[in-house]
């Protein structure tokens, strides 16, 4: 009972971490998509104390409120990244730059890279002025097939306790032919692996006491990773596994339900070709649209309807760019997902609403209805327009700034008259 109280504690305390400035903002006129119901059409968004106070077609605005004209604009939730390396890969060839995997097995699944996080990493601001306001910040595998925890954390943050707003949402681990190869060789080694920490983790929970006083027969991970794996074995958190080859997702599915965890399938690549399964089991997949090339054998099933098929056939889906750098494309992404045959209201959904469900926040986000924190995107038309920009970002009720590093750059190089900047005058 004591941990659970302690746990819960520090959940109320990542809350409330960083709250913004009270401040009243009203953003009028705008098409919004609420994702809570139908798209209001010259509405208006009260946003006080960090949260929505009002939305609808009939709002009045509040007297002293800022206010933000968005004829003609369009005002969405603020996107979500469902998975991404944002904050800990600044520069991928540079290994002092890299924070998202653990190379030493004595460390995994207690693996959290919440405190490496580096809120001031030059993609983080890119990716903020495209929209995005909330992202799962992924460990990627290193020396085992258990990748550590991920978390979630808001783009308006201005420090790594300020930016993590649940911790963990899942445990990472994968299996296919990254698994076989940290695990002997072999698919088979791979799910084995699996088993024995799932033993070892519900034996460990019954028998903790006698393991403390080294009464208990060794286990296969040690006490950091065992605590760690807990919540999952109780269902607490899910198990978000990596997985792309039809017949391994269907190992996987299996899986899940031989150790009564909790699943989402992360990649699933050929996801498509088993999608009643998947529907059936009622596991949502994470997925970025965009992949229709086989980078490896396990992907030859590659194909841009791979989330319209999957959303045809019931399964939730959300959108992710799995990557530090390109996590600025998720709009692009979803809208290839609708050019490919996806609704469009559901491709919506899975960077808004649908995103939040998969990581158990929809309570907080991924909607504009009264008392959820304001996370509010004003476009300058259809958001997932390719050439659509962004006007206006406000996470948790605080309008942040969209000025990043590749805007300076395209400042100061946009000119071609003869005069060179300063940094290349000799």
């Amino acid at each position: 009972m004591r941990r659970l109280a302690v746990a819960a504690a520090a959940t109320v305390l990542l809350a409330g971490a960083g709250t913004a400035p009270a401040q009243t903002i009203a953003i009028t006129n705008a098409r919004i998509h609420t994702m809570a119901g139908p798209v209001i059409e010259r509405g208006t968004v009260v946003i006080r104390d960090g949260y929505i106070a009002a939305v609808g077609a009939g709002v009045e605005v509040p007297a002293g409120a800022r206010v933000i004209d968005a004829a003609g604009k369009v005002v969405t939730p603020g996107f979500i990244d469902s998975g991404t390396q944002l904050g800990l890969v600044e520069v991928g060839a540079v290994e002092g730059t890299r924070d998202a995997r653990v190379n030493d097995d004595r460390i995994t699944a207690a693996f959290n890279p919440a405190d490496g996080l580096d809120p001031h990493s030059s993609p983080v601001a890119v990716t903020r002025a495209e929209g995005i306001t909330r992202a799962i910040v992924a460990p990627t595998p290193g020396a085992s097939l258990i990748a550590g925890q991920a978390v979630l954390v808001d783009l308006g943050g201005e420090t790594p306790m300020e930016m993590v707003r649940k911790s963990p949402v899942g445990m990472v681990a994968v299996l296919g032919e990254r698994g076989s190869q940290l695990s002997g060789g072999a698919r088979a080694a791979a799910i084995l692996r699996l088993r024995e920490v799932f033993e070892d983790v519900r034996d460990y929970m019954v028998n903790r006491n006698a393991y403390e006083t080294a009464s208990r027969r060794d286990y296969s991970l040690s006490r950091l990773d065992l605590e760690a794996l807990v919540p999952v074995a109780r269902g607490e958190v899910p198990l978000i596994l990596e997985v792309h080859r039809s017949s391994d997702i269907l190992v996987a599915l299996r899986l899940a339900r031989e150790l009564r965890v909790r699943l989402i399938l992360a990649g699933a690549t050929e996801g498509w070709m088993v999608a009643d399964e998947i529907a059936a089991a009622g596991v949502p997949v994470v997925l970025n649209p965009l992949v229709n090339l086989p980078s490896s054998f396990e992907q030859l099933g590659a194909t841009l309807e791979n989330a319209a098929r999957l959303h045809a056939a019931g399964v939730t889906v959300a959108f992710a760019s799995f990557d530090a750098h390109n996590s600025r494309n998720l709009k692009q992404a979803a809208g290839n997902a609708v050019a490919y045959g996806m609704p469009y209201e559901a491709a919506l959904r899975a960077v808004t609403a649908d995103a939040a469900r998969v990581w158990g926040v929809d309570d907080r986000y991924g909607t504009i209805e009264v008392g959820k924190e304001a996370d509010v995107v004003v476009w300058s038309g259809d958001p997932l327009e390719l050439t659509t920009s962004v006007e206006h970002v406000i996470i948790r009720g605080r309008e942040v700034s969209t000025d990043n590093r590749q805007k300076r750059l395209f400042e100061r190089y946009r000119r071609l008259d003869g005069t060179m900047p300063n940094a290349y005058r000799h």
